[in-house]
């Protein structure tokens, strides 16, 4: 007889792990608390949906925080054996000019999520939509709506983080499992904008300006990209690998500092030597001719220094290497494009397993697990999906 598989959630990782499961060992459901699958997996896709990254696997798995939790699942399922997969479901992929991965042109997210669907029930994989979670007895019986009882012998919780409640990623889940005596670590968010407090004038001129081609450090950690001024602060690709740092920073002190390098690909002496060279007729028309700096970043130098330092090219130049700027929290975290927090990784053995609870498995942004955007985050999440079905088709 097979055995019975629960998988409680209906996201990535969900979808991995029902997508490599043997079916001929198990009889295996997803209950799934909306009216369809992946409502998380498709509002991602809204703004380019963004599979994975061709970064070199080795360099890929430094992305993630901590570093060695994710390391078995990502060598067993890398972003080439992602591409690969897909490719199998007729969703072929192209790489960006940014070295991300995404379907090939005219491929909707709502494509993938039905390729991915229509394999996983050919296989005899149950789906089961509208079902939510009402109680665990902490051992193998599940209730459903309150009343449906529903005995498992191996239970798969993949139940996302705690953003974007409207998707039905809302870390309520986390109740449940307290009664069971499982603990979990607060959800902060990450991969979201931070504030830092503009004046009134700056946010009037330069509101929603992309700033491209610099590059953040915090603490000891530097990283390339771009930035969008907000109302609120700033967001974009090059804050967003910075959370953890900041994140810190915020929770310790209850401030963060970041640095801009403006010009990362030219030296502070050769800013130097083209500001002492210009033929401008002031320093602004030169930092906007010879320097080729966007205006919103020559009024965040006029706000961070005074008339004199403005004017003083050596100062100036240091600061267009290393131009401070002060955060001082958080977006909310139902606006934050991913969460931290949930399962603490110490309680789950090196197969996702509840070191404490036996046949109960925890995977996706539910455990406390950090990446940056860009495609890592899913690419996480059909690993650990991919790999955990592997380890129990093997067992």
């Amino acid at each position: 007889m097979k055995r019975k598989i629960c998988v409680i959630g209906g996201g990535a990782s969900a979808l991995s792990f029902a997508s490599f499961i043997d079916t001929g060992q198990y009889e295996v459901t997803i209950f799934e608390q909306n009216k369809t699958l992946g409502r998380k997996f498709l509002v991602a896709g809204k703004g380019g949906f963004n599979l994975t990254h061709a970064e070199d696997i080795s360099n890929f798995k430094q992305r993630y925080t901590p570093s060695l939790f994710l390391k078995n699942a990502l060598t067993f399922f890398d972003n080439s054996s992602l591409v690969t997969w897909l490719k199998a479901l007729n969703i072929p992929t192209y790489v960006g000019s940014s070295n991300r991965i995404y379907p090939q042109v005219g491929i909707k997210p709502i494509q993938v999520l039905k390729a991915i669907e229509k394999h996983i029930l050919s296989k005899g994989v149950i789906i089961q939509t509208e079902k939510k979670l009402s109680s665990w007895d902490g051992k193998n019986e599940l209730f459903f709506n309150i009343h449906e009882k529903i005995v498992a012998d191996i239970i798969v919780f993949a139940v996302g983080g705690g953003s974007w409640k409207i998707t039905g990623s809302d870390g309520k889940w986390t109740s449940l499992l307290h009664k069971n005596q499982i603990k979990t670590k607060p959800f902060y968010p990450s991969n979201c904008a931070f504030e830092i407090k503009w004046h009134k004038d700056f946010i009037t001129k330069h509101e929603g300006t992309p700033l491209k081609n610099l590059a953040i450090q915090c603490d000891n950690k530097s990283q390339k990209g771009e930035l969008v001024i907000t109302k609120f602060g700033i967001e974009g690709n090059a804050v967003y690998a910075l959370s953890p740092l900041i994140r810190k920073q915020l929770n310790k002190y209850q401030k963060a500092e970041i640095f801009i390098d403006w010009k990362p690909n030219i030296s502070i002496e050769n800013i130097c030597q083209k500001l002492s060279k210009s033929k401008q007729k002031n320093i602004s028309a030169s930092l906007k001719t010879d320097i080729k700096l966007p205006k919103a970043a020559i009024d965040i130098l006029k706000f961070q220094l005074t008339k004199e330092d403005f004017l003083d090219k050596k100062t100036l130049a240091k600061h267009i290497k290393k131009c401070p700027l002060k955060i001082s929290q958080t977006a909310a975290i139902d606006e934050a494009i991913s969460t931290v927090g949930g399962i603490e990784i110490d309680d789950l053995d090196n197969h996702f397993q509840l070191k404490t609870h036996p046949n109960t498995y925890c995977i996706g942004e539910m455990v406390d697990w950090d990446a940056p955007t860009g495609g890592y985050l899913l690419q996480a999440c059909f690993s650990m999906g991919a790999y955990l079905a592997h380890h129990l088709n093997a067992g």
